[in-house]
């Protein structure tokens, strides 16, 4: 195996996950690629394969524990270990007032932004604490919604202070495994997810819709890699990346 890294990405066939996965096998890591559809995968892993990494394309629903099994299962069968999982798949339902939220909407959220984080986290536990060398890291995509909201995003909001919980507690339970995680807390990063808060705008506090400045999602790849990079006895616990202008401090 030699100083081969290994590391799974969720949520890797478009956006933030996709630009993580491909900046990750610049560096080197062998990369495991998760989401529900196949051909968005796929492609990802055509884009790496002349990095000369190896790719690992498992199509999974998060929110389902046995599929969560069996993708970890692949990457032992076929990586061996886990050097680095980034919890990065996530839904936001569309902008809708608290009392007219159904239930169903809710529950899709919290089954992937909430429990989807810890079942891939729970099973990234039981492969690092027992591999050699032992540990691993876990960085979890947060939000500048983990900590202030934007108005009719109940379901999204709760979601993603829950992660901050997950990290904190992640971090506390792994020391004893040499296990280190660490959240990154993203502001209108360029996605299919943020099109439309930079071309028709998004509702803000104060009643208005208007568009949001936008960054690229390089500067959060950089971001990762650099978390990615440092030795288990060092920890990025919480980074916040974000468009400048944007709506946050202060926000409304």
């Amino acid at each position: 195996m030699g100083s081969e890294k290994f590391a799974l990405v969720t949520g890797a066939g478009s956006g933030i996950g996709k630009c993580i996965a491909l900046a990750l096998m610049h560096e080197g890591y062998s990369v495991a690629l998760a989401g529900r559809r196949q051909e968005p995968l796929e492609a990802t892993a055509q884009e790496g394969k002349a990095l000369g990494v190896r790719t690992l394309v498992v199509p999974t629903n998060i929110s389902d524990p046995i599929a969560v099994k069996h993708l970890f299962a692949q990457i032992k069968e076929h990586f061996g270990r886990l050097d680095l999982l980034f919890n990065n798949a996530g839904i936001f339902i569309q902008a809708m007032s608290l009392e007219e939220l159904d239930f169903e909407k809710w529950k899709a959220a919290v089954d992937t932004n909430q429990t989807g984080a810890f079942l891939c986290t729970q099973e990234a536990f039981r492969l690092m604490k027992d591999q050699q060398p032992r540990g691993g890291r876990i960085i979890n995509n947060g939000s500048l919604s983990a900590y202030v909201p934007r108005p009719e995003s109940v379901s999204y909001t709760v979601t993603k202070h829950a992660m901050t919980g997950l990290t904190k507690a992640t971090s506390l339970d792994g020391r004893k495994y040499d296990i280190a995680c660490g959240q990154i807390d993203i502001g209108n990063a360029a996605s299919e997810m943020t099109e439309v808060i930079a071309d028709t705008g998004v509702l803000q506090a104060d009643g208005s819709v208007r568009p949001e400045p936008i960054m690229q999602t390089e500067h959060v790849a950089r971001a990762v890699v650099y978390m990615a990079s440092l030795p288990l006895d060092a920890n990025v616990q919480f980074m916040t990346v974000m468009a400048t202008k944007m709506p946050y401090i202060g926000r409304g």
